[in-house]
Parts: C-alpha cells; sequence; structure tokens
C-alpha cells in the first residue's frame, strides 16, 4: 500500500493544477446539486419493530386525524380563580379559536369541555392537532403557533405554545468556529509557518466543503435526521485536519533530510499517508458497523458521518500533495527554507532533548507507578458511569427562554410533570363492537395502574373502529417510574376482548428507542474492540499490542463515559458547559462515542506504535524502539489531538443540549485516549513488554496479509530502483 500511495502523491503533485481544479469542481457541483436537490431534515426518531413505532403506523391507517405533530398550548390567567370568569373563559376560548385556525391545523381542544384546567382555576392546557408530522410542519407555520396569544399577552396572560410540533433542526453558527480558529492557532504554532498552517486548513476544509455538499445533495431520497449534518460536520472537520496535517508534517521532515519536495511528498504520502488510510478505514468501519445495530436514525448518522471522514482521507492523499507543491519550502519556518540550511539541517545529529524524548525516558523509567495510576485514576473517572440513564431528550432540557423549554415550565407549574409526558394508548380491531366494549376495559385496567394520575376520555375514528386514549403520569418523561409504567401498562393490556392494545406517543417512543439502544450497546462494543485486536494485528504484526490497544480504548470509553455522566446527568460544573438543566443522557450517544472514538484512538495507536515497530525491526532495541516512537511521534500527536478537542469543543458552546453532549464526550474522549493512555499508559506497558510485545506466531504471520503502513516495502523498492521512482 505504501508504494501505490507514494505513486499517487508524487503524481498529484506534478499534475497539482489537474488535482486541484478537479477537487473545486467537485465543491462547486456538489454544491450546486446541495442547494437544488436538499430535502428537509428529520426531528423524530423511528424505530420499525417497536410497539410504538406500530401504532403509530396503524394510526396514520385507520385515524389519520390522530396522527399528525400535536401541541400544547399552556396558558396562565393572571391570577388565581380567574379562568373560571366570564372574562378568562372568554380569553381562552379565543385563543383556542386562533389555534384552531391556523394553517395545517385540524382543530384545538376547549380546556373547558375536557376539564384540562388546573384546580386553581390558573392554568388551562389547550391541545391542538396537526395535520402532517413534525418533520412536516413549515416554518412559517410553526412561527404562527409560536405567535398564538399575542392579544392576550397584552392583558397580563401568558400564552406558551409548546408540543412536539417545535421540534426544531439545530442550528450551527458562530460559536463552533471558536474551535476552528484555536486549531489553526495550533497549527501555527506546530508548524513555525503561516503557509503550512493555512494550506492544511484550506485542504481540511475543502474536504469538509464537498463531504457536506455531498450530504445534502442525498437528503432529498434519504431522510437524515437533524443531527446527522451536525455530527458528519464535526468528525469531517476533525480528521480532515488531523490527517493533512500527518502528511505535512512527515512532508516537512523529508525536506529537512534533503530530498527534493517531490520525492518528499512521495515519501509522506506513502508513510504518513498509509497511516491515514488506514486511521481512516478504521473509522469509517466503526461508523458503517452501525448498521449492525439495525436503527434506521443510527445507521444513516454513521454512513454520513462515514461519508464525510471517507473524503477527508482522499483529499489528504490527493489535494494535499497538490497544494504542498505550489507551497514549495514555504512549509518550512523561514529561517529553514534556505537550502543551505535545510542541509545544515539534514546532517546534523538528531535532537533527542525534545519534551517527547524526555517524556518518554520518564514514562519508561517509572512504567509500573505510571501504569497503576493511570489505569486506577480512569477507573475512578469511570464510576458515575454506573448510574448513566439514556432517554431521547424533552422540553426540561432544553435551553431556558426557548419557546418549547418556557411551555413546558408553565404545564409542570401548573399540572406537574406527567402533563408534559403524555401516553396514547390505542385500541383497536375490525370491529366497531369489539372496540366498542374493550375501551371500558381498558380505562378501568389502566387506571389501577400504579403512577397513573388520569386516563382522558376517548377519541374515535369515524368508523369506529380505532380509539384513542390519553394517559397522563405522575411522572415527567425522562423519568424512570414513567419507563416501569409504560413496561406496565404492555404486560396489562395487550388485548382485550379481541381488541389490539398498543401504547405508544412521544414518551413511549423515547423509551422504545433507548432500551433498543442499551439492548444493542454490549453487542456493538464486542464487535469494535474484536474489529480493533485484527486491525491491529494486521498492521503491527503482533497479539499482545492489539490486545494493549483494545483494553486503552476501554479504559478511554469508560472514563468518558463517566465524566460525561458527572456533567450532563449529575449536573456537577454544568454551568462551565452552559448547561441549563441536567438529565439523562442522549440514548444513542454512547454507541455512537464508541464508534467515533474508535477510530479516533486507533490514529494515535498507529501513528505512534507504527514509529516503534518501525525501529525495532530495523535494529534498535525494543525499549529505545518505544523512545523512539514517542520521541517523533508526541509532537505531532499532541498537535493532533488538541486540534480535535478544539473543534469537538467547539459544539459545546451550541444551546442544542444534545449536540452540546456530544461535542463534549468526543473532547474528552480524545484528551483522555490521547494524553492519559495513547501517550503514557502505551509507552509504559510497551516498555514493561519489551521483545515479547511483537511476538507473532509463525503460523499467523504467514497467514496475515502485510499491509505495510510503516512502509518497510516502500524503502526496499526505493533501494532497489532509484532511478526510476
Amino acid at each position: 500500500m505504501a508504494t501505490l500511495l507514494y505513486r499517487l502523491g508524487r503524481a498529484s503533485l506534478r499534475r497539482r493544477r489537474l488535482v486541484v481544479a478537479a477537487w473545486l469542481v467537485v465543491l462547486v457541483g456538489l454544491g450546486l446539486a446541495a442547494a437544488t436537490l436538499k430535502g428537509p431534515t428529520a426531528s423524530n426518531f423511528t424505530m420499525p419493530g417497536t410497539e410504538s413505532q406500530q401504532a403509530l403506523d396503524l394510526l396514520a391507517e385507520r385515524f389519520p386525524a390522530a396522527s399528525g405533530a400535536t401541541g400544547t398550548i399552556a396558558v396562565k390567567a393572571p391570577a388565581d380563580g380567574q379562568l373560571g370568569t366570564p372574562e378568562g373563559q372568554a380569553v381562552v376560548r379565543q385563543v383556542v379559536q386562533e389555534a384552531a385556525t391556523l394553517p395545517g391545523v385540524v382543530g384545538a381542544v376547549d380546556p373547558f369541555q375536557v376539564q384540562a384546567i388546573s384546580p386553581n382555576g390558573r392554568y388551562a392546557l389547550i391541545q391542538v392537532q396537526f395535520a402532517e408530522g413534525a418533520d412536516a410542519v413549515t416554518d412559517d407555520q410553526r412561527e404562527a403557533y409560536e405567535k398564538i396569544g399575542a392579544q392576550a399577552e397584552t392583558q397580563g396572560w401568558q400564552i406558551a405554545p409548546g408540543g412536539e410540533v417545535l421540534n426544531a433542526e439545530p442550528e450551527v453558527g458562530s460559536t463552533e468556529a471558536l474551535g476552528v480558529l484555536v486549531a489553526a492557532i495550533v497549527l501555527v504554532i506546530t508548524f513555525g509557518s503561516l503557509v503550512a498552517a493555512g494550506m492544511t486548513m484550506l485542504n481540511a476544509l475543502i474536504g469538509v466543503g464537498v463531504g457536506m455538499a455531498g450530504l445534502f445533495a442525498l437528503s432529498g431520497a434519504v431522510e437524515l435526521t437533524s443531527t446527522a449534518p451536525i455530527l458528519a460536520l464535526m468528525l469531517g472537520l476533525a480528521v480532515g485536519i488531523d490527517y493533512s496535517l500527518f502528511i505535512t508534517s512527515r512532508h516537512r521532515q523529508n525536506l529537512l533530510d534533503g530530498l527534493e519536495p517531490d520525492e518528499a511528498v512521495g515519501r509522506a504520502v506513502g508513510t504518513a499517508g498509509s497511516a491515514v488510510v488506514f486511521a481512516g478505514a478504521t473509522v469509517v468501519i466503526a461508523l458503517a458497523g452501525l448498521a449492525v445495530v439495525n436503527i434506521p436514525f443510527l445507521t444513516v448518522m454513521g454512513l454520513a458521518a462515514a461519508g464525510t471522514v471517507t473524503v477527508a482521507v482522499l483529499v489528504a492523499i490527493t489535494l494535499a500533495p497538490a497544494l504542498l507543491g505550489f507551497a514549495g519550502r514555504r512549509v518550512l519556518p523561514r529561517k529553514l527554507r534556505g537550502r543551505e540550511a535545510v542541509e545544515s539541517d539534514a546532517t546534523g545529529s538528531e535532537d533527542r532533548s525534545g519534551f517527547g524524548f524526555r517524556w518518554a525516558h520518564w514514562v519508561t523509567k517509572l512504567r509500573i507507578p505510571v501504569i497503576l495510576v493511570g489505569v486506577l485514576g480512569l477507573g475512578l473517572l469511570a464510576l458515575p458511569a454506573q448510574d448513566m440513564r439514556l432517554a431521547l431528550p424533552d422540553a426540561a432540557t432544553a435551553p431556558e427562554g426557548t419557546p418549547a423549554r418556557v411551555s413546558n415550565d408553565v404545564v409542570r407549574e401548573g399540572f406537574g410533570p406527567g402533563f408534559t409526558g403524555r401516553l396514547a394508548v390505542v385500541v383497536t380491531s375490525d370491529s366497531p363492537q369489539t372496540t366498542q366494549a374493550a375501551v371500558p376495559q381498558v380505562t378501568a385496567l389502566i387506571q389501577r395502574t400504579e403512577n397513573v394520575l388520569a386516563v382522558a376520555p376517548p377519541q374515535v375514528d369515524p368508523s369506529g373502529r380505532t380509539a384513542l386514549l390519553g394517559v397522563i403520569p405522575k411522572t415527567g418523561p425522562t423519568d424512570a417510574a414513567t419507563e416501569t409504567l409504560v413496561n406496565d401498562i404492555r404486560a396489562e393490556v395487550g388485548s382485550i376482548g379481541g381488541a389490539q392494545v398498543l401504547l405508544t406517543g412521544v414518551t413511549a417512543i423515547g423509551i422504545d428507542v433507548s432500551e433498543k439502544l442499551s439492548d444493542a450497546l454490549p453487542i456493538y462494543l464486542l464487535l469494535v474492540v474484536g474489529l480493533s485486536i485484527l486491525l491491529l494485528m494486521l498492521v503491527f504484526r503482533s497479539i499482545l499490542v492489539p490486545v494493549k490497544a483494545a483494553l486503552g480504548f476501554l479504559l478511554t470509553v469508560a472514563a468518558t463515559f463517566g465524566i460525561t455522566v458527572w456533567v450532563f446527568q449529575q449536573g456537577n460544573l454544568a454551568e462551565l458547559v452552559g448547561l441549563d438543566t441536567p438529565g439523562p443522557l442522549i440514548s444513542f450517544l454512547p454507541i455512537l462515542l464508541i464508534g467515533i472514538l474508535f477510530g479516533l484512538a486507533m490514529d494515535y495507536e498507529v501513528f505512534l506504535v507504527s514509529r516503534m515497530r518501525e525501529d525495532f525491526v530495523h535494529g534498535d532495541t525494543a525499549h529505545q524502539a518505544t523512545i523512539n516512537g514517542m520521541g517523533h511521534g508526541a509532537r505531532v500527536v499532541t498537535a493532533a489531538a488538541l486540534i480535535m478537542i478544539s473543534v469537538f469543543g467547539g459544539f459545546v458552546f451550541l444551546d442544542d443540549p444534545v449536540i452540546k453532549s456530544m461535542g463534549f464526550a468526543l473532547a474528552i474522549g480524545v484528551a483522555i485516549d490521547a494524553f492519559v493512555v495513547r501517550m503514557t499508559i502505551v509507552p509504559a506497558v510497551m516498555s514493561l513488554l519489551n521483545n515479547s510485545a511483537w511476538w507473532l506466531p509463525r503460523w499467523l504471520d504467514r497467514a496475515l496479509p502485510n499491509v505495510d503502513v510503516e512502509g518497510e516495502g516502500l524503502r526496499a523498492h526505493l533501494d532497489r530502483e532509484p532511478a526510476n521512482v
């Protein structure tokens, strides 16, 4: 692979104008396609095969008027008892009339008719039914809904529209650009050259542009969840900058060794590029592997992110060499650009006084204490993870001041948390008589179930075959007691008198999604760990090195889960990340985190340990090879990790709690894996294992194909045919 990439790198430099033009044409073409073909993103999470989804599909077929998005308008009077006065009733009915005549609304329920009035006569709830699902509600319809009751508010009333209809796509603003700015500063410090830093950033941004444009161009044909493009952007930026950084760093070193630019680029792509391809492949495989969980929205998220990572790899091994060709020796610091300076630097003895060498000597000297402190420390950080709860987010954790949060707070204040997470029970059969007879039995059974506050009167479709019952729990949507209630109701009323009974609603869907993801998590973790061992065995021709890498990855994941739970679920230091209200973690965060961190952890493992193996097979002792690998790789890996942390950390400043938690967890995970696991525990363990780290049975060595990530085959090729390359 290294020889092939070597030739690709040289060809890209020699035909740099064509390569740059080709990528710009792709960028513009996909940009135009995205502008014309872009479709809406989905804010709901469907889960085929679950009872809640089955009920929604049945409602869409038999009772379409009740299958659209719902809204809840909370009304708060200026004083207690005011709803009972003629003036108060007139205000509420005026709001009901406004809601019923909104575009896209099929009806609004008068709270006086269904007794949706608080005991103190100050709060009322108006249920609004939309014809279409939440994702089909237009921005104009949503805006009109949010402005309901403007006249009443001038009289001192509080009108707070809320409900699932307000679910909207999270917006990417300017705050996360701070992460990109920090990344640019890290590049300038690392390279000591504005040209090298700017070229690396430009390379990454073009890759991100191509990846995101392609993703939005496909969104007209494939339904994307609202978080999928942001995850793709997050990953595309981080790996795009890192992959270009790795190749540019090796190219600069080759120039300092006295090589001509085309030869320097070829060898950089052949060596560092091989590691980039392998690292990118691991990320792509891990993300695409989410498909085995068989959850459609998660599969789409994984494939979307995998697509942007694939583009980042292709850009790094083709566009980066082309841009390096334009930059020439200007990628070097000014004092080293002259040929005399380069030759002087190349003939000098290797500087082993840098931080990487000093850190490696210290870690290997104190390897036992370092391993014990590192493992025990990460174990302590992981402890909060045992209390991790997963759920889909509800309005209670939305940013303060948003319409959804304001409405949720008013409903909780006037009626209690259960009214913010209503359950819907569908009773259906082929006979109106059967359905009619079953409804009272179902109502009675549900009313006797623990933690049920109330059961609303049934809504019946025109044919009489399907009835819809509203169930109000005593607890909120993400409360553990509500999850128990959902399971209790299903166990109690699965089938009554020949009628089928199904439980659904936003709360039930969230519980079903979380349960299925929790069940899939151990399987996916086993898949990823097994994959990491196989891939690293292929690269490093060793058994213990892959096992050590997999165990380090598990430490990273456990500690990251623990810290994220400690902050986002338990609320510690929540103000530092701008979190208004702690709550359960988004249900797909753990499984996504495992997939992404796996790929990123393998990045650092490959870039550090491949140099260790390279020196070991060329005659160094295992101990010296470990020090060399750390000494040469520490600066680049440190810069790469800081860049990823900066990019991911920039998303922590978004208001959306889901994106905030994703950015935080990824930033913390990268920090732990790069600085604690790969740059501290790994060299200590490698030093402890000594020569046995590189042991591989002969029969397995013969069976495994040689992927040549370190470029041994390339060096042999260059030694044999120096004049023809």
